[in-house]
């Protein structure tokens, strides 16, 4: 439930004030919570410049593509519409990374073997700290300090002890 609230706030929130974040053109928000609009997008006259008229205009066609009954208020099941689209979006550039990295065979899809082998060689690379090709004791104890004792997320490194 907290998480709702929480994509509903922010939701609103990036609706209603719009963002800008430089060098962003591809719409991702790594790192943010909001859209990243390239220059282009929010230079609406395509003059070089963008103005506050352009950003109210582009906060206006934002907020006015959530409001979908167009009643001028964005409800909460728009609001959750809205996020929603957003995140089945980031989920689909996340999949289609996923496969650009890890799919071995090209058969648009990843075995059990592909995935093991994409976590393993990563963790392994992240935990052999001297690249000695090996992960001594030291190297073992200081990844699971790391990541929380190996409990992150119900993986991760634990003793065998």
């Amino acid at each position: 439930m907290k998480n709702a609230v929480l994509m509903t706030s922010l939701t609103a929130a990036i609706l209603v004030a719009g963002t800008i974040e430089s060098g962003a053109s591809d719409g991702t928000g790594k790192g943010h919570h909001g859209p990243r609009h390239s220059f282009e997008e929010l230079d609406a006259n395509a003059d070089g410049k963008i103005t506050p008229k352009e950003m109210a205009g582009h906060r206006q066609a934002m907020f006015a593509a959530a409001d979908t009954d167009g009643d001028g208020v964005l409800s909460r099941d728009e609001m959750m519409a809205r996020a929603q689209e957003r995140a089945a979006k980031r989920a689909e550039r996340a999949v289609e990374r996923m496969l650009d990295r890890h799919d071995a065979d090209g058969d648009g899809a990843l075995s059990a073997g592909e995935m093991r082998e994409a976590r393993s060689g990563r963790m392994f690379m992240h935990a052999d700290a001297d690249g000695d090709g090996a992960i001594s004791k030291a190297e073992f104890d200081e990844m699971r300090d790391r990541h929380g004792g190996g409990h992150k997320h119900g993986h991760g490194m634990k003793d065998a002890d």
